[in-house]
């Protein structure tokens, strides 16, 4: 098709355009593959033994493509996009959607400002009467609009949201009912006070005191580290993560889950509620997303620490203990058909070291759903083991970063994918993304949740929808070569989400309403959609939030390390 020298596009020929578009991504996207990419940026990381993690460039050809095209819409658009402080500093095709010129307004209308610098965004844009903590800036929510702003060259924004955070684990007093928590715990959200009077503003924090149910965040501190990571891969910049309070502030966070007890498991035991998951939902013990988020979170820990003297005795415990975790968790969270009908067939009351059932799992307290659930060709990460009991629900969120840190192996990662497509109405339905599946209810609800109006079945936390994860389902998708799910994700995403106002979550089986206590306008809604375009659009932004598989990794225990002695 002739482009006119002006710039402009003629009505008729869109059409033509919207093809060429689609064989051409279809061409350079499609191939199921896993992706390696590198942004060529001074900061070089590395693995447990050599510590180096590594991406290597696509297909040069398909590159050449890829960026033909983009050149190619450069010149159709260029003078007729919005300007000003909504728009993206890079326009590729993904802007082509009107939601995303959107998206980017409302993300900045969201900005917080603590003393004239911007140091995160809220929860929702929330003008009703009571907007109880949803006008503060949560750790865990900010993820995706940090990762938004790397992507469109804003990095100040997240390197302000990481020292005031440091600030506030280092200086705040955590005691909750006379009770002091540990040095490094990370707040779960704080909020900026003004002082009209005498022109000056404070910041206040939650460590849990104020949450609902009074649960400490464990994930704050992860994601903290995680964003570390994420920010000195996308700048280049090593001198924040070099920084004398940013080490003091990962040594303290990895002080807190590496500490030695009475446990036999390497991963780590929480309580119900120290998650995204933030209230009573039977994900006490060991939560998948949290040991997910615990083996990322070390991994990124690693080429971050320095060599010192502090640095080194820190290192040396994370490698012993990402191999541990790793095999506990490859071999006794992960369900796949022929795992089911293991369980299925376990013998109970099994002694010494040469069990088979090790956590005397009972083979009657498998669900009934599982049976029917379990594709032929698909697995994924249950949600909790613990003594005697498995908790055998899908969580989104856990999977996803599974992949993203490889924890899960490559054959785990693609089985994952196999699952969501083979269980597509029942994960994704209308509305990306289950959190969970499925839904308990009736007397186990009332047991679980203590009769939760919240949580019934099929809204919020109790099988809810959540459109922010479609960002962790678009990288999981990207990493596995698996681009053409996210895009459909996407579209389902795109038909509603703005009509809708950018609810919190949506309800029901298919996740077809707004949820009953939805707030409208939730940031990470808006971001978790930002970045996932980006993401799409430019797949080396991969790199500042996946890790490559370690191929030293490997299980150093393979039986009781006391038989021996």
């Amino acid at each position: 098709m002739d482009v006119p020298q002006n710039g402009s596009v003629r009505s008729h020929e869109m059409p033509n355009l919207f093809t060429e578009i689609e064989e051409c991504f279809s061409r350079f996207a499609d191939r199921p593959r896993v992706l390696s990419i590198e942004r060529q940026r001074s900061f070089d990381e590395k693995s447990f033994s050599e510590l180096s993690i590594g991406f290597s460039p696509l297909n040069s050809s398909r590159n050449v493509e890829h960026f033909r095209l983009v050149d190619h819409l450069e010149n159709m658009f260029s003078q007729g996009r919005k300007s000003g402080l909504t728009t993206p500093r890079s326009y590729h095709s993904f802007e082509l959607h009107p939601m995303v010129a959107e998206a980017w307004e409302a993300l900045h209308r969201s900005l917080v400002h603590f003393r004239g610098q911007p140091v995160g965004t809220i929860a929702a844009l929330d003008h009703s009467e009571e907007k109880l903590n949803y006008d503060q800036v949560f750790v865990r929510d900010f993820v995706p609009s940090a990762l938004a702003f790397l992507m469109n060259g804003e990095p100040e924004i997240v390197k302000n949201f990481i020292l005031k955070t440091l600030r506030i684990q280092s200086s705040w007093e955590k005691t909750i009912d006379r009770f002091k928590l540990g040095e490094g715990v990370m707040p779960a959200s704080f909020k900026v006070l003004h002082d009209t009077d005498k022109n000056y503003e404070t910041l206040i924090a939650d460590f849990g005191e104020c949450a609902i149910g009074r649960v400490a965040p464990v994930d704050s501190g992860f994601w903290w580290i995680i964003l570390l990571r994420a920010y000195t891969k996308s700048t280049g910049d090593t001198s924040l993560a070099e920084l004398p309070v940013c080490q003091k502030g990962m040594r303290l966070i990895l002080s807190l889950c590496l500490s030695e007890g009475f446990d036999t498991f390497p991963t780590l035991l929480c309580a119900d509620g120290c998650c995204m998951i933030d209230r009573r939902m039977g994900v006490y013990g060991y939560p998948i997303e949290i040991q997910a988020l615990f083996f990322m979170a070390l991994r990124c820990a690693l080429p971050l620490l320095k060599h010192d003297d502090e640095g080194k005795e820190f290192i040396e415990r994370i490698v012993q203990r990402l191999h541990a975790l790793s095999y506990h968790m490859r071999s006794y969270f992960w369900l796949d058909k022929k795992q089911l009908n293991d369980i299925y067939r376990y013998k109970t009351e099994e002694y010494s070291h040469t069990a088979v059932n090790k956590f005397n799992v009972m083979p009657d307290s498998i669900p009934e759903w599982i049976l029917d659930f379990m594709p032929t060709n698909g697995g994924y990460f249950i949600g909790n083991v613990s003594p005697a009991k498995m908790d055998f629900r899908w969580f989104c969120l856990g999977n996803c970063v599974a992949i993203l840190s490889s924890l899960a192996t490559p054959e785990q990662s693609s089985a994952i994918m196999d699952l969501i497509e083979s269980r597509w109405q029942e994960l994704v339905g209308e509305m990306p993304m289950k959190i969970c599946y499925p839904a308990i209810e009736s007397h186990e609800w009332r047991i679980i949740t203590g009769c939760d109006p919240k949580n019934t079945r099929w809204s919020y936390h109790n099988g809810g929808s959540w459109p922010v994860l479609l960002w962790l389902v678009t990288a999981a998708c990207i990493k596995t070569g698996r681009p053409q799910i996210a895009r459909r994700a996407i579209q389902l995403v795109e038909s509603r989400l703005s009509k809708d106002n950018w609810p919190e979550y949506y309800d029901g089986k298919l996740g077809r309403f707004i949820g009953k206590q939805a707030r409208k306008h939730q940031t990470w809604s808006i971001a978790g959609y930002l970045v996932s375009k980006m993401m799409l659009e430019d797949p080396s932004h991969l790199g500042m939030i996946s890790l490559e598989e370690d191929k030293q990794m490997k299980p150093l225990i393979k039986r009781s390390a006391s038989w021996t002695c």
